[in-house]
């Protein structure tokens, strides 16, 4: 089976990529080029409110600091092994909302051990064609996450994400765009940037 395209958008939470990545599907099919949006996060949102169910703060705090990196590591593979199965078999360009070094990311910021063999697993999994990372600051991330009210997030976490995706060795290889600025004015520039490689 042939590879499709596969544009991945990543960044700290409320930098944006879900919303993104679902109208930059849209708008791709709105042209006529067939794409799909995947989601492949970890769980985190459905195992902090079975934690807050069961009296824990968080999923860390239910399932321990060595099982619940693994859990959702798992999760994330499972949800990136689908994308990659997906994609293939129907030849839409796939947006992908995170991929593989969100996982490590969180990890990073966590302090969790066992990055080096989630990085040695994810192995089997493609690098997509072009990864945009919405560079978006703190700040501006946490009012967006408290904005949609379904979870909250420190700034002193925020900033960590931020860091470990900077320091991360594939980071000189991501297309940097702003993610403080308006939406449309983000979607114009995903725009800009996509479009030169889905030319036929």
């Amino acid at each position: 089976m042939a590879r499709s395209v596969m544009i991945a958008l990543v960044g700290v939470d409320g930098s944006g990529k879900s919303t993104q990545a679902r109208a930059l599907a849209r708008r791709l099919t709105a042209r006529g080029v067939p794409a799909a949006y995947f989601e492949n996060a970890g769980g985190r949102p459905l195992w902090n409110r079975l934690a807050r169910a069961l009296g824990r703060p968080d999923g860390v705090a239910l399932f321990g600091r060595t099982l619940y990196p693994a859990l959702e590591a798992t999760v994330r593979a499972v949800a990136m092994a689908r994308t990659v199965l997906v994609s293939r078999l129907t030849g839409r360009t796939a947006v992908l909302d995170r991929w593989t070094w969100c996982q490590y990311v969180i990890m990073a910021a966590r302090g969790d051990r066992g990055r080096r063999a989630v990085r040695a697993v994810y192995r089997i999994f493609p690098r997509p064609t072009v990864v945009c990372f919405l560079a978006t600051t703190p700040e501006v991330a946490r009012r967006r996450v408290l904005a949609r009210g379904i979870d909250t997030e420190e700034l002193a976490h925020l900033r960590a994400l931020d860091a470990a995706y900077r320091a991360l060795p594939e980071f000189g290889s991501f297309v940097v765009v702003d993610g403080d600025g308006d939406p449309d004015e983000v979607a114009a520039a995903l725009d800009r940037m996509v479009s030169p490689m889905l030319q036929r």
